[in-house]
């Protein structure tokens, strides 16, 4: 016990080569292999892609995705076979895929393996051009969600829409010169799928999740609303092919629940607990609440709570992220404080505050087991605008006794 109280706390270090704008998600690339990834990808309002390897330290590629700024993004293993997808080097995770979200209203796919862009489709992509400039119409895809073990990604946008894509329908555009076609000028809608599934969203989506079982989505939007949808995986997928139809749908969406948040404040982040019994919540008021879904049937015989967090004596900072342990179910939550803190949550019980940046914690992420965090530094603009640090991303090593839950009493 007291050699673990002397354990020297990790030190955050720097990544080479980070956003030269606001960042706006970080995600480790799913590992091919049974060692945890140690490819980061992030996204910035300066329209690119990056991606880093967070054991060498290094910069591997950074990506311009002509969608203008990006505002989120998700990742997911290869769809498609490639005889190059075996030459994408040593480090796990190579022959994964990035999905970006543009405030064009483009959804795109990035191949790590093959360095090759894919229009995947396009929120309201009949929106005429002349209100996309002068702002009368926002489209922008604000939220992006992979579901394990199929090839759907999810999708909700400033424009008050969820669509759920099949990227597997997207794999004829990725033939030669496509790659240079799409994103420009917004003229690349004709090679753009459908989406197999859309709802109308209350308001502006600014967070969404989907459970890891890949059942429930949450989407959080404007007006503090938490919408719940449950997806249901059609069991016959081959009828299509089989009659050569397109009407049938291998997925159904059906909205369980469309209630208020509990926090009086607008919600800047969403997370399901890896139980899928509850959800973490963070709002600008410097609040996280803790709520269950027991009325969408999902029981668990909790009461919701919320606590205070990310204030600094009378100043109040936003949760901009939630990022829960893949191992433990204990979360940590960012702030516009510049501070990284973990929670056990089933307990109620604060566990240590592991990282202070430069600016804001924009966004964070776990690897695969758990063992090191990803920490964007960068300005949220919640005092308006200013000068500023520079953006950073940082990983830091992860101590057991700092995402262990706390022992019963």
């Amino acid at each position: 016990f007291f050699q673990t109280m002397a354990q020297p706390l990790p030190e955050p270090k720097s990544l080479p080569s980070p956003p030269n704008d606001g960042i706006t998600s970080l995600q480790y690339l799913p590992s091919s292999s049974s060692s945890s990834s140690s490819l980061l990808a992030s996204t910035s309002w300066d329209g690119a892609l990056r991606i880093h390897d967070t054991i060498a330290k290094s910069h591997v590629v950074t990506q311009t995705m002509d969608s203008g700024p990006l505002l989120c993004m998700a990742v997911g293993t290869t769809t498609t076979t490639t005889s190059s997808s075996s030459s994408s080097g040593e480090s796990s995770g190579g022959g994964g895929v990035v999905y970006t979200g543009g405030i064009d209203g483009s959804i795109k796919r990035y191949d790590i393996a093959t360095s090759t862009v894919t229009l995947i489709g396009k929120h309201s992509p009949n929106i005429e051009q002349a209100d996309l400039v002068n702002g009368k119409k926002k489209v922008a895809v604000s939220c992006l969600c992979t579901i394990q073990n199929t090839n759907w990604i999810v999708s909700a946008g400033w424009d008050k829409k969820f669509h759920i894509w099949d990227v597997s329908k997207c794999k004829n555009i990725d033939s030669e010169g496509d790659a240079e076609e799409n994103g420009k000028d917004g003229k690349n809608t004709a090679t753009a799928a459908q989406p197999v599934a859309t709802m109308d969203l209350p308001g502006k989506a600014f967070s969404m999740d989907v459970s890891l079982d890949g059942t429930k989505i949450v989407v959080a939007t404007s007006g503090r609303r938490n919408c719940f949808f449950d997806i249901i995986h059609q069991s016959n997928q081959t009828q299509e092919e089989k009659d050569g139809s397109t009407s049938s749908s291998p997925i159904e969406v059906k909205l369980l629940s469309d209630r208020e948040s509990s926090l009086k404040y607008q919600t800047r982040c969403v997370k399901f607990f890896p139980d899928t019994k509850g959800i973490a919540v963070g709002s600008i008021e410097g609040r996280v609440a803790i709520e269950y879904l027991d009325d969408i049937g999902i029981s668990s015989g909790k009461k919701k709570y919320a606590f205070k967090c990310h204030r600094v004596n009378d100043t109040i900072y936003p949760v901009n992220d939630i990022a829960f342990h893949p191992v433990h179910g204990t979360f940590a939550t960012g702030g516009a404080d510049g501070t990284v803190i973990t929670w056990d949550g089933n307990h109620k019980k604060k566990l240590s505050s592991i990282a202070k940046c430069p600016t804001s914690v924009a966004c964070l992420a776990f690897n695969g087991v758990g063992s090191e965090i990803a920490i964007a530094s960068s300005y949220t603009y919640e005092e308006g605008e200013r000068d500023h640090p520079r953006e950073e991303i940082y990983v830091r090593d992860v101590l057991e006794g700092e995402v262990r839950p706390k022992a019963k009493k």
